[in-house]
């Protein structure tokens, strides 16, 4: 897998720096500019589901639970394609996960990250 695996807010400014920038939000940015998201994708279906995404509601004394039902749901049958897909990624450049999420380290781009670079 790639040396790194990090996350960080669509809205920050890019860099040449940042390898292959993907998107791991359900949803579109609220006043993103598909454009101005300089993404090489958006890979929605490796997101929360939408049940367990307004369940946390970004709380972040909910994040523990967040963390062990989001990992659960990417253990999930549903979710096998997108995750081999990220880790296809990870295994050929830089991988950076953006969000939409004011919190950065408590939503699942940060859940993703860490699992990804344990599980090579």
């Amino acid at each position: 897998m790639a040396t790194q695996i990090a996350c960080r807010r669509v809205y920050e400014e890019t860099s040449p720096k940042d390898g292959k920038r993907v998107l791991v939000d359900r949803v579109w940015p609220r006043g993103m500019r598909k454009e101005d998201a300089h993404l090489d994708e958006w890979l929605r279906d490796i997101a929360p589901s939408s049940e367990l995404r307004k369940w946390y509601g970004h709380e972040p004394s909910r994040f523990t639970e967040f963390r062990r039902r989001y990992l659960a749901e990417l253990r999930d049958a549903g979710h096998r394609e997108a995750v081999e897909h990220l880790r296809d990624l990870a295994a050929h450049d830089k991988l950076l996960l953006v969000t939409a999420t004011k919190d950065v380290r408590h939503s699942q781009a940060a859940v993703l990250a860490q699992w990804l670079t344990k599980n090579r």
